[in-house]
């Protein structure tokens, strides 16, 4: 599948999970609206039926609109006559009753004569022995006798009664989540397998250079009469061993760091002066850059001569970081930048370009095994997408941090920190 259409795939994929999440969401809420327009209107019907049932009995007129609702679990109802609270609540079970209303509901009565809401009783249909907390009745600015009832319980009771949508919401969830975790697996081995291919077709590049010059030495070697010139069969016998060497060199340094981990690094502490060891390295690489035509500047800012670190590893941590500032940096103008200063935090290392730079997302990877920043099919920079990842490992084993800040067609920026031998590196 092609990366276009992979993205496709994974575009409507997105767009299916959120559809169905949004589908789910909107019925859930509709059937919960619809189960509490029925509740409200059994509670409005069983009140008004108790009103009519209460008048009749005190011989008075039923008050015009004498139920309101509140909020959605308290209703005031009207009357013209002093409750009995006794009476009250025998007519509201009975009518809750024949509404199929089997909620736990308080009520309470205002008294016109002490101008007090009194707290009547708190009513389970179950029979529950627990004691019930007592609700605090809101007092209306009301001249009649009224009383109210509050459903406590209204919202587990609800939510009770829509079992069903509240586990079909959870296998969804379950369903979306295993979906989602599928999909960016499927993106991860997709990830994977483009790193392995640009790495094998770096691997391929750079094994094709000795294998074809020895191949053409071979057939030079092979020809009738070049045992005539000694000097020729020598030459080629040397190029021969030169880029064999260089051929066991690259394939034992993919060997090495391939299979490197955390806990195969043994690290051979000792004291070092660091701004020394990176003179050292820069002369060396700066001897390389002939054809690139640029420059490496060190400038040492600190007075620490000496860090307890692993010389050997150390080195080809200073060696890869300013060798890629030298492959990736500006061909035009090349001007690579290495600083060490003194820091709350330890010993800081920065080693910068002015070359072609990153993006965040690149960022992210550079640190991951075989990852190389793209360069399209050109094959100038050279390498097997392994060095930072040592690099990475390596200074963490010294419990060190490395950076990297860095800006498209600007440069980039290395930061190593390193604690000191006070610091229990």
């Amino acid at each position: 599948m092609n990366r276009r259409a992979f993205r496709l795939v994974i575009v409507l994929a997105a767009i299916s999970i959120v559809g169905v999440l949004i589908v789910q969401l909107f019925w859930v809420g509709k059937a919960f609206d619809l189960r509490d327009k029925q509740f409200s209107h059994n509670v409005n019907t069983a009140l008004l039926n108790s009103v009519t049932r209460l008048c009749e009995l005190n011989g008075n007129e039923i008050s015009p609109d004498p139920i309101e609702q509140l909020s959605t679990n308290y209703f005031i109802v009207n009357l013209n006559n002093k409750i009995s609270p006794g009476i009250l609540e025998s007519v509201l079970r009975s009518e809750f009753t024949k509404r199929e209303i089997t909620n736990d509901f308080e009520y309470g009565i205002f008294d016109c004569a002490s101008e007090v809401m009194v707290y009547g009783n708190y009513i389970s249909f179950e029979n529950k022995e627990v004691v019930q907390p007592k609700v605090k009745f809101p007092e209306l600015n009301k001249d009649a006798y009224y009383f109210g009832v509050y459903f406590p319980t209204k919202s587990a009771d609800m939510a009770g009664q829509m079992w069903i949508w509240i586990f079909s919401s959870g296998i969804l969830v379950i369903v979306v989540v295993f979906f989602s975790y599928t999909l960016f697996v499927i993106l991860r081995q997709k990830q994977l397998s483009e790193i392995q291919t640009d790495f094998i077709n770096n691997m391929t590049h750079e094994f094709k250079t000795p294998i074809s010059t020895i191949s053409i030495s071979s057939e030079v070697l092979k020809k009738p009469n070049i045992d005539q010139n000694p000097e020729r069969i020598l030459n080629y016998a040397n190029i021969i061993q030169i880029e064999a060497s260089r051929l066991q060199k690259q394939v034992d340094r993919v060997l090495q760091i391939a299979t490197l981990d955390d806990a195969d690094i043994q690290l051979s502490k000792e004291n070092v002066d660091v701004n020394q060891l990176i003179a050292a390295v820069c002369e060396n690489v700066e001897l390389t850059m002939n054809d690139h035509g640029g420059r490496i500047v060190f400038d040492h800012k600190t007075d620490l001569s000496e860090v307890k670190l692993d010389k050997l590893h150390f080195t080809n941590v200073i060696h890869n970081l300013v060798e890629n500032a030298v492959k990736y940096g500006n061909n035009e103008d090349l001007l690579v930048t290495v600083i060490t200063k003194s820091t709350p935090d330890g010993l800081e290392i920065s080693i910068s370009d002015n070359g072609i730079g990153m993006t965040s997302d690149q960022v992210k990877l550079i640190f991951k095994k075989f990852y190389r920043v793209p360069t399209g099919n050109v094959h100038n920079v050279k390498g097997f997408g392994l060095g930072l990842y040592y690099v990475k490992l390596i200074v963490g084993a010294h419990h060190g941090k490395i950076e990297v800040e860095s800006t498209p067609h600007k440069g980039t920026v290395f930061t190593i920190t390193l604690p000191t031998n006070e610091q229990g590196a």
